[in-house]
């Protein structure tokens, strides 16, 4: 038995009893207060959400579009910072079930320490990691020893330009799921719903990746907004992701839990 098969933990299990149209909802810690993180998470769980993915905040998201980039900024504003979050973090399982994923960047974490990070994020109950900055080279050589010995899931990105064999390198090194950028751009660029080639072109990729029978289950990211927009992305994958249109549902919202409970009701229906 080889070590990723030995790494069970929440999003494992899910993953075994759920095979289609899995909601993975991105947050940002400390946004839009400091401290709504936790009441974010526990309402996406009580609303219907899978899986909950945490954003560390940055200053330079690279892989992010505007609304995510701003909801940075202004979670950094706030006072949010990776000990900030770990201390929010600290009784998490003592109410929320569901998986729990952090993303951030190399930058912050290095500076935190990765093997602390590791262990920090492992001690709170965080299932799974994603550091679209991180190179598999350095994953594989410096850093994959600190997840596994903590158990935690690493999550690994792919675009419709990366090779197939590329693209089963990933596959062989993540070990929690696949996340699939959906369209070569930043998260919150959609397709234009006019725009056939390319929806055409997205939905191929997707196809593509579903018939390669890779071991790990996939999710789609950036641009998914919607019923239409979710629904697609899970016909030839595992699931969704849905990040930048739920931080726009929460700028100016006056009831996390009301907000959080209308977007989700119209996305899964």
């Amino acid at each position: 038995m080889t070590s990723k098969q030995k790494m069970n933990n929440r999003l494992t299990k899910l993953f075994s009893e759920r095979k289609t149209g899995i909601l993975n909802m991105y947050c940002t810690a400390g946004y839009p207060q400091l401290h709504s993180t936790i009441e974010v998470i526990s309402a996406l769980q009580n609303c219907g959400a899978d899986i909950v993915e945490i954003g560390i905040p940055y200053s330079d998201p690279i892989a992010d579009g505007p609304v995510i980039q701003n909801s940075n900024m202004q979670a950094l504003e706030n006072g949010m910072s990776i000990p900030m979050l770990f201390d929010q973090l600290k009784n998490i399982r003592e109410s929320i079930e569901i998986p729990v994923i952090l993303m951030g960047y190399m930058n912050p974490v290095l500076q935190f320490g990765i093997e602390k990070f590791c262990e920090a994020a492992a001690r709170v109950g965080v299932d799974a990691i994603i550091l679209p900055d991180l190179p598999m080279y350095e994953f594989e050589t410096q850093y994959r020893q600190f997840f596994e010995k903590n158990n935690l899931k690493f999550i690994f990105l792919v675009t419709p330009e990366t090779s197939e064999a590329r693209i089963r390198e990933i596959d062989n090194l993540c070990s929690g799921f696949i996340y699939a950028v959906s369209s070569s751009a930043t998260t919150g660029i959609a397709q234009n719903p006019a725009d056939d080639k390319a929806i055409e072109s997205q939905q191929a990729y997707l196809k593509k990746l579903g018939d390669m029978s890779l071991t790990n289950p996939i999710l789609v990211g950036f641009g998914i907004k919607d019923k239409p927009s979710f629904d697609s992305a899970c016909t030839y994958t595992n699931g969704a992701i849905i990040g930048s249109a739920y931080i726009n549902a929460l700028k100016n919202t006056s009831s996390i839990a009301a907000t959080t409970k209308d977007f989700i009701k119209r996305i899964k229906g």
